[in-house]
């Protein structure tokens, strides 16, 4: 989910990462990927949120893979910047999360050769990243995992509500296009019309979490229009793994942008303590 998009759409920054083409989840994708610097490092995979794409990240996964070393794997789902199509009537399974999960992030590690990855999840991004994990994936070694929705709230429905009608009134459709494209209309609708959709009300991903053993780091801002840190509470009680947390007072749905530099100081301190070497 994308708050900034209530005032503002930030211009794309050009790639500095070799951009292709891959088959994952039975879909093709746009990806960018950088080697590790050698073949023993890690590589981060970066998933976005409910509006995002790669553009979206600006230069975040760049910033860390410079300071680390690390690979970067950014991509676009399904539906979403340049990657294929969600079809008309623009409408996601109750369940595509958990696909993504189980079939989308296993392909592109594959596809990668990625046998040590960290994940960094952003909202949607983020409950893809712990569904992941939870399904026993032995090459994640952590998770980053940013304004995570593990069940919905009402403030999450009614920020979508609100945004649906910024959709219909101001230019939104437009800045959404810089980073869309022809995928526009299936990114929003696709996404608002599942959050909105009553049967995904039921949405509880907290009983899977006893299955996450890697080290995870949640964080979350204290002015999320999407999400309230009850998620955070819930992932701290059900995961079977380390956890840390960053909370963030007066910092709302995107904190790796609302509040960079402490967000990626966190962020390459919890990745040197995690890896496995």
């Amino acid at each position: 989910m994308l708050e900034s998009a209530i005032s503002e759409v930030p211009d794309p920054i050009p790639p500095r990462k070799r951009r292709q083409t891959v088959w994952a989840g039975g879909h093709t994708l746009r990806a960018e990927w950088h080697k590790p610097r050698t073949q023993a490092t890690a590589s981060l995979v970066f998933l976005h949120e409910g509006l995002g794409s790669i553009s979206q990240w600006r230069d975040v996964p760049d910033s860390l893979g410079d300071t680390t070393g690390y690979g970067v794997l950014v991509y676009d789902r399904f539906g979403y910047g340049g990657s294929a199509r969600l079809p008309v009537p623009y409408e996601r399974a109750i369940d595509f999360m958990e696909c993504e999960a189980t079939t989308t992030v296993p392909d592109l590690l594959d596809t990668f050769d990625i046998t040590n990855a960290f994940l960094f999840g952003h909202s949607d991004g983020a409950t893809i990243a712990l569904l992941a994990t939870a399904g026993g994936d032995i090459h994640i070694q952590g998770i980053v995992a940013e304004a995570t929705h593990l069940f919905v709230e009402r403030e999450s429905l009614d920020s979508i509500r609100f945004l649906r009608t910024q959709w219909e009134a101001t230019d939104l459709h437009e800045r959404l296009r810089r980073h869309h494209g022809d995928n526009v209309d299936g990114a929003f609708l696709g996404w608002a019309n599942l959050w909105l959709n009553p049967a995904f009300a039921s949405f509880d991903i907290h009983d899977r979490l006893a299955g996450v053993t890697c080290p995870v780091l949640a964080i979350q801002g204290t002015e999320d229009a999407y999400g309230s840190l009850a998620q955070v509470e819930v992932i701290k009680r059900s995961v079977s793994a380390p956890i840390d947390t960053l909370i963030l007072s007066a910092c709302g749905h995107s904190p790796h942008l609302e509040a960079r530099a402490v967000v990626m100081d966190r962020v390459a301190n919890f990745l040197a303590t995690n890896l496995r070497h």
